[in-house]
This record gives structure tokens, sequence and C-alpha cells, in this order.
């Protein structure tokens, strides 16, 4: 499959020191159909990536969560014609050199999800964050009934298929779990890969980040939408 089929989406907030490295690091990737979503930034995040960006560059007034952003970024890509849609963090941590790693799958082996893991080999990943998605990991397994070892990364593929079924609700983190659900729910073809993650000072000072207590309004926010 041509890359010109394979959408990259971008949601971000508050990125605008890194958002255009991010793009140009994609692009030098080889993949030129870059959609951003700027989640409600309070800084230049929108116009830096504009500048590179033109046409494929979408913002919420409001900050709406990294899931209501990424599903902003999918709906827009289907409209464009994607065939694989790649999802991955604004902040630089992700390599776009394991793109490929996660669309062949999907474009040689009928996969429908790749899930990009920090979990297999989690050399360089700090001990506090290790412990953090294992506990994410087990509520996932216990609350949608599949496991898996990664399911807080925000770094993944669908197919069209995929992104055709998956309907999920919820607007922040805890979006990256109910595509968890949403896999078992239609029975997707699924495969993880070990990806790469560049943890820098920058990436790491982020505040919006998943800490403890967003942890633990996640996992609320998990139960009730099964509760009510």
């Amino acid at each position: 499959m041509e890359s010109k089929n394979i959408f990259i989406v971008i949601p971000a907030f508050n990125e605008g020191k890194i958002i255009q490295e991010v793009i140009t690091d994609i692009q030098k990737a080889g993949y030129f159909n870059i959609i951003v979503v700027d989640d409600g930034s309070k800084d230049d995040t929108f116009s830096k990536a504009q500048e590179i960006l033109p046409k494929t560059v979408f913002r919420h007034r409001l900050n709406r969560g990294k899931g209501a952003a990424t599903k902003t970024g999918i709906e827009a890509a289907k409209i464009l014609g994607a065939n694989i849609v790649v999802t991955l963090d604004g902040d630089g941590q992700h390599d776009p050199a394991d793109i490929a790693k996660l669309t062949r799958p999907i474009e040689f082996d009928s996969f429908d999800v790749v899930l990009g893991t920090r979990l297999l080999h989690p050399e360089g990943m700090p001990k506090h964050k290790i412990l953090a998605n294992k506990i994410g990991n087990f509520f996932t397994w216990y609350l949608y009934g599949l496991w898996v070892t990664d399911s807080q990364s925000g770094f993944r593929a669908y197919s069209r298929h995929a992104i055709e079924v998956i309907n999920t609700k919820s607007d922040r983190y805890e979006y990256d779990s109910e595509v968890i659900r949403e896999i078992r729910k239609y029975k997707l073809k699924y495969k993880e890969i070990p990806i790469t993650v560049r943890y820098t000072e920058y990436s790491m000072g982020k505040i919006q980040k998943q800490d403890f207590l967003t942890g633990l309004k996640t996992l609320y926010k998990m139960i009730w939408s099964i509760i009510s």
C-alpha cells in the first residue's frame, strides 16, 4: 500500500515548542498525509503546525481531551480517504521510524489494529511509568476482558475497517482503554509491536501527562461508563 493511503493523526495540546519538529520528523520518514488536531492549546501550537500543514490542521476551541482530539483527526482522515490511520503523540516521544512496523501487519497480514507497546522492551522507561501502565493494563483487562501489554499507548495503527466500526464515547485518557474494549467487541484482528519511546526533559515535564491522580480519574470514568 502506498504511503498516500496512510494518514498520521497527531492530537496536540500546548506543543508549540516541538510540534514542527514532530511533523518534519514524520515527513523525513516518508509520510506526508499528516493531520494535527490542536486541542484548545493556549500557546502557538495551531499556528506553528499550520506553517507546515496549511490545509490539515484543525482546532478545538476548548480543551476537550486527548481522546476527543484523536477522534477528530480520525474522522478527518476518513473523509480524506485514508485506508490506514496511525495515531501518535505530539510531544516527540514516538519515533516515526516505527510507523512502518505498525502499518506492515495491516498492509500485508490483514490485521485490523496494531498496538505500539512500550512494555515488551521497556528499557529506559521510568519505573513509575512501568508500574502505572501495568496497573492500567490490569483494570483494562478486568473491565473489558482483553489483555494487552500497553493499554495506554497512543501510538497505534488502524485499518479502514477498524476506524469504521470502533465507536468510543470518552474524550480524555480513558479513550485509549476504550479502544481495547472495541477490539474485543468487534472481534478485530490485532497485534502488539514493540516501539521506541524517547523520554526527554520536555516530554517528561508535560503537566497534562497521565499521573497518579489523572489515572484514578481515568479508572473512575471507565467504571462509570460500564455501570451508567
